[in-house]
């Protein structure tokens, strides 16, 4: 049996009539059930070479959230949560060894959220995990679950008590599952599917964002906010050294979590290889890049005539658009 699936690139959402004289009339707020609100729809993805803490800091201050990846000790994350200064930061915990205590002592520190970080989030031990923590954490700390694909995925989760779970498997520009298990869905579709879904759960569009226009076309399609990795790689408050050799320009490491290199770097081996290392090129403050990001999507919504994401939900349409199609939504000036 087969279906066929969309992603970002093969879709565009029809210009409407609006009303709205200027971009800060547009709200991008959503609401996670912590003290303050998002005020940008963009969580840092929980990876090494993106999170640090003035990454967090940072996305705090731009409205977003960052999560800080669990691939160090215990120790180590807990003091990286601390260093924070009381921000709101969630923080990644996985399933197995010491993933409970973890999260306990993360919560004890100050954590806002935790995120169960995981590549197939529809699985039975993520499941478990999700209701456990469930029963034991404090009234306000939002969990978010993940990584599914489908709306079955999606409901399972949200029945057992997440509050937001990551929509999308196999899309990140350092991921290779799909390479690797022939498994995924494009991220676009993921969203359209799972958007379907009866449960108030927020859905988190993660994997094959590529700039502010996928944002739009990813919250237009039923997500209440994205997870960024590559778009934040490469700034000067992401981890890694600055790689300059023989005056080509400079640039930094940017690797998948399931990649050789970071398994090894973390636990001196490595048991799947769903992943790549690659370098990017330098990018200069995260706060310019995430300023270009608000502006684009408040850009977004107006073009719908949108004044916060409810609205543009409601008032979007989309289009498919033929491979010529999207080479002319391209940049393509000759020479």
């Amino acid at each position: 049996m087969f279906s066929k699936s969309l992603a970002f690139d093969d879709v565009l959402l029809r210009p409407r009539y609006s009303n709205i004289v200027t971009r800060k009339d547009v709200d991008l707020s959503v609401d996670i059930s912590t003290p303050r609100p998002m005020m940008l729809p963009v969580f840092a993805s929980p990876m090494d070479t993106v999170m640090s803490v003035p990454m967090a800091l940072r996305v705090y201050e731009a409205g977003g959230r960052g999560i800080l990846h669990r691939y160090c000790t215990v120790d180590e994350q807990v003091e990286t949560l601390r260093s924070c200064e009381g921000s709101e930061v969630f923080a990644a915990v996985g399933v197995t060894g010491d993933w409970f205590d973890r999260a306990l002592a993360l919560v004890d520190n100050g954590a806002a959220g935790l995120c169960i970080d995981v590549a197939h989030g529809h699985h039975k031990t993520v499941i478990s995990a999700v209701e456990k923590l469930k029963r034991t954490l404090p009234f306000g700390i939002h969990l978010m679950a993940g990584n599914v694909a489908t709306l079955d995925g999606f409901d399972a989760l949200a029945d057992a008590g997440a509050d937001s779970i990551r929509v999308g498997v196999g899309g990140g520009s350092i991921c290779s599952t799909r390479i690797q298990t022939g498994h995924g869905v494009p991220t676009f579709q993921s969203v359209l599917e799972c958007s379907e879904s009866e449960y108030d759960c927020l859905l988190i569009a993660d994997g094959g964002i590529k700039n502010s226009g996928d944002i739009v076309k990813a919250i237009a399609a039923g997500a209440d906010a994205v997870m960024v990795g590559s778009m934040l790689a490469g700034t000067a408050e992401a981890p890694g050294e600055v790689i300059s050799n023989h005056g080509s320009a400079p640039v930094k490491v940017y690797r998948g979590m399931a990649s050789p290199e970071a398994q090894v770097e973390w636990r001196g081996k490595y048991s799947s290889n769903e992943g790549v290392s690659r370098t990017v090129p330098l990018k200069g403050p995260v706060t310019s890049v995430l300023y270009e990001i608000d502006r684009g999507i408040r850009s977004g919504l107006s073009y719908s005539g949108a004044r916060n994401i409810r609205e543009l939900q409601a008032k979007s349409v989309f289009i498919i658009q033929t491979p010529a199609g999207a080479k002319e939504s391209s940049t393509h000036i000759d020479g």
